[in-house]
């Protein structure tokens, strides 16, 4: 018995079927951005680099951990930067590149890529909080929530200064670009990112719990660019967007998956 036979039972996934829960969701995935698309790395399957288990016993051949594991993409960093905090005469917290001349990033895409967010919209005044632009859109025609959470299946010698926030919302009716957010703790540590390191992690839930996701690149086709215009940036507006979900789901075309 394969481990994907101890969370898919056949006679379950029949019945799955007939209620319309699907053994398999297809995803799509595409970014969204304007320029230097090239930077943005596709996500990538979760794969551990383990030997051969010495053992049946052996936590590389546990169920429950190998189905954990292979539910996780992983988003790999698209550049190398060193950010850490400087303070102004007034006293106030301002974010500067600590590579300097060397910095791989110009100041103003530096400017484009990222905010720091004023302190009243912090959750902590000792803690503040960073945003940084992360433009991949997934996509599904079927129910399905993408999660984002930290790469914590990955060591790290030198652990981040904080915490990054996570996130989930349903794919199938708010198809919106991702972004990276960041709750600095430690504000004298500087925050490092390495291209091709592991930035954050995306899984999906599904109406079916044992079904697989099958991530595709996704074609932006002209609906899909309708569509997300159409949702795009409505926080600036309105509070509590997921009140407009109803709305979206009514506008939204009946397919919007479409693999390239």
């Amino acid at each position: 018995m394969s481990w994907d036979d101890y969370f898919a039972d056949e006679r379950e996934a029949a019945a799955a079927e007939e209620r319309g829960k699907k053994r398999t969701i297809t995803v799509g995935w595409t970014v969204r951005t304007p320029k230097s698309s090239v930077i943005w790395s596709p996500p990538q399957p979760f794969r551990r680099q383990e030997s051969k288990p010495s053992s049946a016993k052996s936590v590389q051949v546990c169920p429950a951990a190998v189905d954990f594991d292979h539910r996780h993409f992983v988003i790999p960093c698209p550049f190398d930067l060193t950010l850490q905090f400087a303070r102004r005469p007034t006293g106030e917290l301002t974010l500067v590149d600590a590579d300097g001349e060397g910095s791989a990033l110009r100041q103003t895409v530096l400017r484009e890529l990222m905010v720091l967010h004023p302190p009243n919209e912090w959750r902590d005044p000792n803690k503040p909080l960073l945003q940084m632009i992360a433009p991949y859109v997934f996509v599904a025609d079927d129910p399905c929530y993408v999660v984002q959470s930290p790469p914590y299946l990955h060591y790290f010698p030198t652990q981040r200064p904080g915490v990054q926030i996570g996130g989930r919302y349903p794919v199938h009716v708010w198809p919106r670009p991702l972004s990276w957010g960041f709750e600095w703790h430690e504000v004298n540590a500087p925050l490092t990112f390495k291209r091709g390191e592991p930035w954050f992690y995306v899984h999906f839930e599904t109406e079916n719990p044992s079904a697989r996701v099958r991530l595709v690149e996704q074609e932006m086709t002209p609906e899909l660019d309708e569509y997300l215009t159409s949702i795009l940036d409505v926080s600036n507006y309105v509070n509590k967007t997921y009140s407009l979900f109803a709305d979206a789901k009514r506008m939204r075309p009946e397919k919007l998956v479409k693999p390239k």
